[in-house]
């Protein structure tokens, strides 16, 4: 075989190696993602109650996978801040996630109830000239005021969540001397107006923090948060109360029950 011949054919059998290879690594970072997400649906429902996770080889075993896999997969949970490596202890859990259920139009204090308290510092408040989408939204004239709110909201004193909040004035002005520290927004709402809310047009997507949201927040500026626009109805239809949430993304799941129609 002529030299040229020889170098072609090795130069071809070492770039199938480094193909090989690389398939290879793909393969263990897709199987090590299916095995952290299946690791931290069970963090999540609490299917570590003593807060410590299966020894590697146990989770190898159990899920059929090598032990490079597992330790891939808890380093990404490790990454989320769910779990961290203690010496002579193992893989422990030591972050929570909080469930925001998405089928019920509830405030944050009815929904996380059974999880501790609600608190609410809030941050601005007081009447501003609507923005032309929000006046739109509210079904108010353009440039009307409108009570802007923004407050912080913890759970169990960490923070949670950084809602902007903006109602019609002639609803708005009763909340003034109300106790929004303490109390959801919804309901001062139905008592001020004596009417129940009736239903929220909502929409939920990730963005990156900006500077202001990731230090209220307590979150690194540019992390990925869960921001929540939410257009809430009284019962006869009328908009009362446009927000926008961002939650902290490693604090809250947001969950729903679906049902298909035909």
């Amino acid at each position: 075989m002529p030299p040229s011949d020889r170098i072609r054919d090795y130069a071809g059998q070492g770039a199938t190696t480094v193909a090989a290879h690389r398939a290879r690594r793909r393969l263990r970072a897709d199987q090590a993602r299916q095995l952290a997400d299946l690791l931290r649906q069970q963090l999540l429902a609490g299917g570590f109650p003593d807060g410590t996770l299966p020894h590697e080889t146990t989770l190898a075993a159990d899920y059929r996978a090598t032990r490079n896999t597992v330790r891939q997969a808890l380093d990404l949970l490790r990454a989320e801040g769910l779990v961290e490596r203690q010496p002579g202890v193992g893989t422990v859990v030591v972050g929570r996630k909080y469930p925001h259920g998405l089928d019920r139009l509830m405030g944050l204090a009815e929904t996380l109830h059974e999880h501790g308290r609600v608190t609410n510092e809030v941050r601005t408040m007081g009447p501003a000239p609507a923005p032309a989408p929000v006046a739109e939204r509210l079904r108010v004239p353009a440039g009307a005021d409108v009570l802007y709110i923004e407050r912080l909201r913890r759970l169990n004193g960490i923070p949670l969540s950084l809602d902007l909040t903006y109602i019609p004035l002639d609803i708005g002005t009763a909340l003034l001397g109300a106790d929004l520290e303490n109390t959801d927004v919804f309901r001062l709402i139905e008592a001020i107006t004596g009417r129940r809310l009736g239903h929220a047009e909502i929409t939920l997507e990730a963005v990156n923090a900006d500077a202001h949201s990731a230090a209220v927040l307590e979150a690194p500026r540019g992390a990925a948060v869960l921001m929540l626009d939410r257009l809430t109805h009284l019962a006869d239809g009328r908009p009362v109360d446009l927000e926008f949430i961002r939650f902290r993304g490693d604090r809250i799941t947001m969950s729903g029950l679906l049902h298909r129609s035909l």
